[in-house]
């Protein structure tokens, strides 16, 4: 099954009346050696039903318990692993205290003596070849480990030398952790010495990483820290559970005792039920919802009236982290930008469309003419496009739409997490989607959420206030490479002090949402 090709792998699907999904298994080029390499929390992504999920797991388990099984005693396989262990080094061969005055395993019988126990120096010798197995395998990943394919940027500012950022810091350990996790097939618990190489990997192909002789050291914590946070939200994968189990979830957390553990999960369920036992008003509410969402003409009056009413009921569903998706399915006015502005302004007491307009409008000429977008295409092509118009209305609309496009880049801030332009949306986080932004006549500006379109917006100015209200709205803790920009606007909406602007050393803090 290793050597198998992505059509062997489908075809084999085909035999275990798992048919349904090929298609799945063609677009993620899921050869044989990557089936194997599949763990639950990947087969959970990668097959929807469940029942499907168990099939495939237990078929891959099936299978690797009868590949190992050709490893027990009167296998062909047994010499063969018997004589690695005698090619061993000898330094290894006598680390051991059990193999003083005893001869080599592969003299030993590897029949069951006759009250059918296995001897205990065959059990001692297999022991032996597992350690000097998983020895060779943990240096050959060392050594054939090279760095992998930055993107342009990164390689960019590799090539000329130039101190990284600390965005740009993390882009590289976001793909150093990444990197590690396929070298290590799915693991998210490299060893201290795959850390080791790791990072004089990247020192040795860029010496000048090395600030001041403690880089290895800086680059090391920042690779392990990027693991702890890659590790700390997943709740599906077995061998992240049994290590939290084991150690607590933090350094110094002492483990639960049983009954700590049970009276935690009543308290969980307790609150489930809470946030999910609507009585028949509310349920009345939500049924009248979805059936006035699809009619043509709506009653706004009463939306509004509904909506003020079953406020409280949203915030606890959203409190308890209720997927969104149920809550626009129960709520989906909510999609209408309208009503997302009011449930702002029943949080905040503020008009966030009014302030967004006023923040484009007096701050576009201070962004425009900054020295970290004076060479960005979009600014380039602002410029291009202000040569066609003479109507003051026209140029103060573009120079707003530029405005709203640079933020991001001004701050120093990842521009893919606050506005997508002609290009798919590719984050979970709320972001814009912009198509055309200087044609007046095809523009189009969309607010996505979970990949997928929340609503149509007219212009850049409902689009920013749109997409800072969905943070709020829907309780969505900033990103922390555009708390920056967030910051600034926070900072300019609820009127909290004078923004530093522009500022590229201002302190990064998260997106606090402000007390209602």
């Amino acid at each position: 099954m290793e050597a198998w090709s992505v059509d062997q792998v489908c075809s084999w699907l085909v035999e275990k009346n798992l048919g349904e999904l090929v298609h799945r298994f063609q677009e993620e080029e899921v050869s044989g050696a990557a089936l194997l390499a599949l763990n639950d929390r990947m087969v959970q992504q990668l097959v929807k039903k469940i029942g499907h999920q168990a099939v495939l797991m237990g078929l891959i388990k099936k299978y690797k318990q009868k590949s190992q099984g050709l490893k027990f005693p009167g296998s062909p396989q047994e010499p063969a692993l018997l004589t690695q262990a005698a090619a061993a080094p000898e330094d290894e061969q006598s680390s051991s205290p059990a193999n003083y005055g005893e001869p080599t395993a592969s003299f030993y019988p590897t029949e069951n003596l006759d009250n059918g126990l296995i001897d205990q120096r065959v059990l001692k010798q297999r022991r032996n070849v597992k350690h000097v197995l998983a020895r060779n395998k943990a240096l050959q990943w060392t050594k054939s480990y090279v760095l992998p394919e930055f993107p342009y940027d990164v390689k960019s500012m590799l090539a000329e030398q130039k101190c990284p950022d600390h965005s740009m810091r993390i882009r590289i350990i976001e793909f150093l952790q990444a990197d590690m996790t396929k070298y290590l097939e799915g693991s998210l618990y490299p060893t201290t010495q795959q850390y080791n190489d790791v990072v004089n990997a990247l020192l040795q192909a860029h010496p000048f990483l090395d600030e001041d002789g403690c880089g290895f050291f800086l680059w090391k914590r920042a690779l392990k820290d990027r693991f702890k946070y890659i590790r700390r939200s997943i709740e599906d994968d077995e061998q992240v559970i049994r290590n939290k189990c084991k150690f607590g979830h933090r350094r110094g957390q002492t483990r639960k005792s049983l009954a700590d553990t049970r009276f935690d999960e009543i308290k969980i369920v307790q609150i489930k039920e809470e946030a999910v036992c609507l009585d028949s008003e509310v349920d009345e509410h939500i049924s009248w919802f979805q059936q006035e969402y699809v009619k043509i003409e709506k009653d706004w009056r009463e939306i509004d009236k509904r909506m003020s009413q079953t406020l409280q009921i949203r915030r606890k569903l959203i409190g308890s982290r209720t997927p969104l998706k149920d809550i626009l399915k129960m709520f989906p006015f909510l999609k209408c930008p309208y009503q997302l502005f009011r449930e702002f302004q029943l949080l905040t007491r503020t008009d966030i469309c009014k302030k967004t307009r006023h923040i484009l409008e007096s701050y576009s000429e201070n962004i425009l003419t900054s020295f970290s977008v004076v060479d960005n295409p979009i600014n380039i092509a602002l410029q291009e496009k202000m040569k066609q118009h003479t109507d003051e209305d026209m140029l103060k609309y573009m120079k707003m739409t530029a405005t709203c496009l640079l933020l991001p880049d001004v701050f120093g801030d990842d521009p893919s997490l606050f506005v997508i332009v002609n290009e798919k949306v590719q984050v979970s986080t709320p972001v814009l989607e912009v198509k055309d932004p200087f044609n007046i006549d095809v523009c189009e500006f969309s607010l996505y959420l979970e990949k997928e379109r929340l609503t149509k917006v007219d212009d850049c100015v409902t689009g920013l206030a749109a997409l800072v209200a969905a943070f709020h709205v829907f309780g969505i803790e900033c990103p922390t490479r555009l708390s920056q920009t967030l910051n600034f606007l926070q900072t300019l909406i609820f009127e909290m002090h004078s923004p530093h602007f522009p500022s590229m050393k201002e302190k990064d803090v998260g997106f606090q949402h402000p007390v209602t």
